[in-house]
């Protein structure tokens, strides 16, 4: 039985303009730095016996701080990555409707089976993730472990651990905050259970909507 607390980092430079990042490497902001430090006191009471994060910058340094509170060694992993978005990145949700509007049609048809363009297939990355994940419950098969990943990778993954349909991430878990815990109960070969969603750290408040057309 494994226990992971999936987080989104903290907030970026991007976040305000709702600029989809996937791996675009941006940074965070000044607010996200506070998120990360939230974070890394939440982990030094947490009990946690391992640390992971996806490799692009604004999830490496959130995890970093963790690193720092607690002690643990930060493994990196590329399965951790956000989604490619393709021809999407850097883009606001609105251009986004506006560049590729047939696409966002077949998007908003079948989320899971179309990428956008010249992106990633939300069930590869789906299945990436889910690899790295059962590797991590075979290093800790009774461990409390916290993954620092991306806001759409999250969704595809609860769905997957919660056998809800892919096609169904973006109306079961709209959005994930940032630094906000979905912690999961894994046993192997058996189930999972989920013990948290989107909770919040202390002085942190999740809102409704994060953005003014969350797409991904």
């Amino acid at each position: 039985m494994t226990d992971i607390v999936l987080v989104r980092h903290g907030e970026t430079v991007w976040h305000a303009e709702n600029r989809y990042a996937g791996r675009s490497d941006v940074e965070l902001n000044h607010r996200g730095r506070a998120q990360a430090q939230a974070l890394a006191r939440w982990g030094a009471a947490a009990s946690l016996d391992g640390l992971w994060c996806s490799e692009l910058g604004r999830a490496r340094e959130t995890a970093a701080r963790c690193a720092e509170a607690t002690g643990l060694e930060l493994t990196v992993d590329a399965r951790l990555n956000e989604i490619d978005f393709g021809q999407a990145e850097g883009l606001t949700a609105r251009q986004i409707r506006q560049r590729f509007p047939r696409e966002m049609a077949a998007f908003d048809a079948d989320p899971a089976g179309q990428p956008m363009p010249g992106g990633e297939e939300p069930r590869a990355a789906a299945t990436r993730a889910l690899e790295c994940l059962a590797e991590i419950g075979d290093a800790a098969p009774s461990g409390r472990i916290l993954v620092v990943t991306h806001n759409t990778l999250i969704r595809l993954v609860l769905c997957r651990l919660l056998g809800i349909p892919l096609a169904q991430y973006r109306a079961r878990f709209p959005s994930i905050s940032n630094c906000s815990l979905s912690e999961i109960r894994v046993v192997r070969g058996k189930s999972a259970a989920l013990l948290q969603l989107n909770a919040p750290l202390a002085g942190e408040q999740v809102p409704a909507r994060e953005t003014e057309d969350c797409l991904l």
